[in-house]
């Protein structure tokens, strides 16, 4: 078994000694230094797995020795220790590349957590990267940028906003960043923040205590506690109320929750990652969401770009999605002809990659033949229309106009063939399987 060891840089000798015998008795075997000189002598002497560095030093802060360290050693996670209550300072080390911070006086529960996390991060980069080319598809100069992001934010505990239109992906990339981390064999929890009503929110993000309300007949935990060492994913952010917004920021900056009804706090290790659609910087201006929690989520952005804006992905995204439909649906893979592709390229997709997947849906319920053609896609009318993002907030959304011309398109073929099932399938050019299932998903009696 390889033993792990760790760099700890600190002025101050007890707390020096209170970090050696706590890593000691953890198996990590520890060396020390009292400045950034000594602290850069002993990189340059051997290599290693950790480093813990207090942020005030004597010959300068632990700020410089982060990006020290991210140039010259990036594969060696550093940590920093800061004053209690000094937040601005933690944000700036974790914008500069620090893994993570913990605050003084140093709580060892914490500390332990902290030590655990940074040593499991895996070498095994080439096989992750591999993986994630898998989940997250296209070879466009865009997607290589943002799987790029994503390893290297998958090595660092800072929160990541994710920014991006509607059906980019947003969810998608904030399971990559967990699953690439050292926290990927804990839970992924993810939760719309606008779906939850405004009067269960504390309940749901904190849990309650039996009898803390009607209704509340036994302890539950929330979500937070639900993503115990693991990631927490706030989807559409920008929906929480006020009233939640401090709550939330509370909870971040504490590591700490208080479920409804208890009097006592309870302890949290989760990273956070949040999103939205929505420009956040513009709410804040606004006055509907607050800038403190803003500032504390959005330590490092990560935007995933629209699709138009990789319009050369399309082709493997129309394949893949094109065989995984065929496979739900118990039906050959249909091609897509040179003129489709063609059309898809050209159509600016205010819905993105959704909004692909649901065009190719219809394309196969319409396809009559093996190859789909322009025809069958079925594309809204975007001749003329300068804005890229037409269609996003219109009178009439996207997907239920979609099922629309579906239902029509079936309905259609049911009247022509008396209601004959079998026949209208083949009529549509799709399987009785398949015409069953959108019978169902659309509501069809």
């Amino acid at each position: 078994m390889t033993v792990r060891n760790a760099l700890i840089i600190d002025d101050e000798p007890d707390i020096r000694e209170l970090l050696e015998l706590t890593l000691g008795r953890m198996g990590i075997e520890t060396r020390s230094a009292a400045s950034l000189d000594e602290a850069r002598q002993r990189f340059q002497a051997q290599r290693f797995d950790l480093c813990l560095t207090d942020m005030r030093l004597p010959d300068g802060d632990g700020i410089d020795l982060v990006r020290w360290i991210q140039q010259h050693h990036p594969d060696t996670p550093v940590a920093v220790i800061t004053a209690y209550g000094n937040m601005e300072l933690a944000i700036e080390a974790l914008k500069a590349g620090a893994y993570d911070f913990v605050s003084k006086p140093v709580d060892l529960d914490v500390l332990r957590n902290l030590v655990n996390s940074a040593l499991k991060l895996s070498s095994q980069e080439t096989r992750r990267e591999r993986r994630s080319r898998d989940e997250l598809l296209g070879d466009s100069e865009a997607m290589k940028n943002t799987r790029a992001r994503i390893a290297k934010l998958a090595r660092s505990q800072a929160p990541v906003y994710i920014s991006g239109e509607s059906g980019t992906g947003k969810e998608l990339v904030a399971r990559l960043i967990h699953k690439r981390g050292p926290r990927a064999d804990k839970p992924f929890v993810p939760v719309n923040c606008g779906a939850i009503p405004a009067e269960l929110m504390e309940s749901e993000f904190f849990g309650h205590k039996k009898g803390s309300f009607t209704g509340a007949v036994s302890d539950k935990e929330g979500l937070f506690q639900a993503a115990q060492g693991g990631t927490l994913f706030l989807d559409e952010i920008a929906e929480l109320p006020l009233h939640m917004q401090v709550k939330l920021l509370r909870a971040i900056q504490e590591k700490a929750v208080r479920p409804v009804g208890s009097q006592q706090e309870t302890a949290v290790d989760v990273r956070i990652l949040s999103a939205t659609h929505k420009d956040l910087g513009q709410l804040v201006q606004e006055g509907t969401f607050r800038q403190d929690l803003y500032y504390r989520i959005n330590v490092i952005e990560l935007k995933v770009p629209p699709l138009r804006e990789r319009r050369e992905d399309i082709p493997v995204l129309a394949t893949h999605f094109l065989e995984r439909l065929a496979k739900q649906n118990g039906m050959p893979v249909p091609r897509l002809g040179n003129a489709a592709v063609e059309a898809l390229q050209g159509y600016p997709f205010p819905g993105n990659v959704r909004e692909l997947e649901n065009i190719l849906e219809r394309a196969i319920t319409l396809c009559e033949g093996e190859t789909i053609q322009p025809d069958d896609l079925q594309l809204p009318d975007s001749r003329g229309d300068n804005n890229p993002e037409a269609g996003i907030g219109d009178a009439r959304p996207l997907e239920p106009w979609l099922e629309d011309l579906e239902k029509e398109a079936i309905v259609k073929a049911l009247e022509k063939t008396r209601y004959n099932k079998t026949a209208a399938a083949k009529l549509l050019g799709i399987s009785f399987r398949a015409l069953r299932y959108r019978l169902k998903k659309l509501g069809i009696e």
